[in-house]
């Protein structure tokens, strides 16, 4: 096992103790034997990845990032159910407690796939993943619920079927880990909105959280229709082209937007309408935000133009950066003035751009060809799949903390302590820390972390600056008040900026997860 992943394997396990040193209950000891469990299965599964033997073609140059995924969904569940459960809020909390039992089932799921596989068959692996599965399952029985039970069985088989799917059709997209992640997150998603579309009459939440879930399946469903009919059809004709905006239309006027008006019982673009001109905030945030959209265009063709005179010319790690500076003040403003309208509008947001990706996938016309051509400036070695995801990871960073933040679970709207910040997670992770990282190891590092390119120097700086955003942030934002707990908040920035030195995940994804989990201690 390589130095890179040892370190990454020690962050994470020293998240984990630092999660369980604030909380402990019945599910503790199954958190820790998932954590070691996980960090023996990681060798089988990078072992895999090394010689061929995995099933599905995973992303490469990168490990399978076993550990960190595996321990990201059940510490998402257990912060939430101590947040939930201290604010008296039973069905949330009842509903964390199946988050955590879900993820560690998934987690338990795919470490099984890797000794199903591997020979000859680890026997200490086994063993301990035994021991790990008979944990879990033994706490599950005592805490949860038949229905819940049921629930995160539901979950599980989601997510066999939906993992077949995506791993067939998009290959080199993801590592292993990362597909837990992602496809663990939307079978969650599936799950939650057909229990609530068949209990339309006991629906709790709001509108907002409901725009989420169907938006998440519906582009989902849109995806998977396409890519299985264009397996048997050529799609770059204008025939075809012609069919698929017209079918787009059908399922989002014919399916889509009727499945989310059964669940906030209203039309959903009358809602939309009134949601927007609730306030004249909402339309001034909106101008600026159309002007950043305008603005990021600008660059995308301002560095098109440039690679027309020099085919050699590549997009710089500092180029791809400004997207980062753009969409931290897309958030900001909105994390500070609006929520709910972030919520929605970086909702919106993701359809697009998953939307706009199918277009470039498909080269439907008329834009196909020319997203192919503008995207491609702007790839790395993280885009070795079909599809161009690191873009929609960055939105995807920036937006979780604030499609997860608790609010029912809040007296004022917002947490005492580190926990204010833990809308801010994804702008801090990714946003400031990532950014600085990135610009100012590849420009003036020198002295490399062991196994890895990143810098000493780069990780100071990701540190520093994110100390000097929650001062900001402390000035700007009102509603945000520490109560002194500084060591906390710039223990756990450390922390994840360790992770992204040493983690060959996406990083978009993995840090605003988990420092998210450390603020919401």
């Amino acid at each position: 096992m390589s130095s890179l992943v040892l370190v990454e394997s020690l962050v994470v396990f020293t998240i984990v103790l630092c999660v369980h040193f604030v909380i402990w209950d019945q599910l503790s000891w199954c958190s820790i034997a998932l954590a070691i469990q996980a960090f023996y299965v990681q060798h089988k599964w990078d072992r895999l990845l090394k010689s061929g033997g995995a099933v599905f073609h995973f992303r490469p140059s990168a490990n399978s990032g076993i550990l960190p995924a595996c321990m990201a969904m059940p510490l998402l569940g257990l912060v939430l159910k101590e947040r939930c459960q201290a604010s008296g809020n039973v069905y949330f909390e009842r509903l964390s407690m199946v988050v955590t039992a879900a993820g560690m089932t998934l987690a338990l799921f795919l470490s099984l796939i890797a000794l199903g596989i591997t020979r000859p068959v680890p026997t200490n692996t086994c063993i301990i993943s035994g021991i790990a599965g008979s944990a879990v399952i033994y706490t599950a029985k005592q805490v949860l619920t038949v229905s819940e039970v049921i629930e995160v069985l539901e979950v599980l088989l989601i997510f066999v079927y939906l993992s077949l799917i995506v791993l067939y059709l998009l290959p080199r997209c993801f590592t292993p880990g990362e597909a837990l992640i992602v496809v663990g997150g939307i079978s969650f998603v599936i799950n939650q909105l057909i229990k609530r579309s068949l209990n339309v009459s006991e629906i709790r939440g709001d509108p907002v959280t409901h725009f989420l879930l169907v938006a998440i399946v519906g582009s989902l469903l849109v995806g998977i229709f396409f890519a299985l009919l264009f397996c048997f059809m050529e799609s770059e004709t204008w025939v075809s082209s012609l069919f698929f905006h017209m079918m787009t239309a059908v399922l989002g006027l014919g399916i889509i937007l009727p499945w989310l008006a059964l669940l906030i019982r209203r039309h959903p673009l009358m809602w939309l309408i009134d949601f927007v001109r609730l306030s004249t905030v909402r339309l001034y945030l909106l101008s600026y935000w159309l002007f950043l959209a305008v603005l990021a265009s600008g660059i995308v063709l301002q560095q098109n133009f440039k690679r027309g005179e020099s085919k050699k010319h590549q997009a710089s790690t500092v180029v791809r950066k400004y997207f980062h500076l753009i969409v931290v003040a897309t958030f900001v403003p909105g994390l500070i003035y609006d929520r709910e309208l972030l919520h929605v509008a970086s909702v919106l947001c993701l359809s697009a751009f998953l939307l706009l990706e199918y277009v470039r996938y498909f080269r439907i016309r008329p834009l196909g060809r020319l997203l192919r051509q503008l995207l491609t400036l702007f790839l790395d070695e993280r885009d070795s799949g079909p599809l161009i995801l690191t873009h929609i990871y960055l939105l995807i960073g920036l937006a979780l903390p604030v499609w997860l933040f608790p609010g029912p679970c809040t007296s004022k709207g917002t947490f005492s302590g580190p926990g204010g910040l833990v809308p801010y997670a994804g702008v801090l992770a990714v946003g400031v820390g990532d950014t600085v990282a990135s610009v100012f190891g590849s420009s003036l590092g020198e002295i490399k972390w062991p196994g890895t390119r990143k810098t000493v120097e780069g990780t100071a700086t990701s540190v520093f600056a994110q100390i000097i955003a929650v001062a900001l942030l402390l000035i700007f934002d009102g509603t945000i008040n520490l109560n002194a707990s500084y060591s906390w908040i710039v223990s756990s920035i450390t922390l994840v900026s360790l992770l992204e030195a040493f983690t060959s995940q996406i990083d978009n994804l993995i840090l605003p997860l988990y420092l998210f989990i450390l603020l919401m201690l």
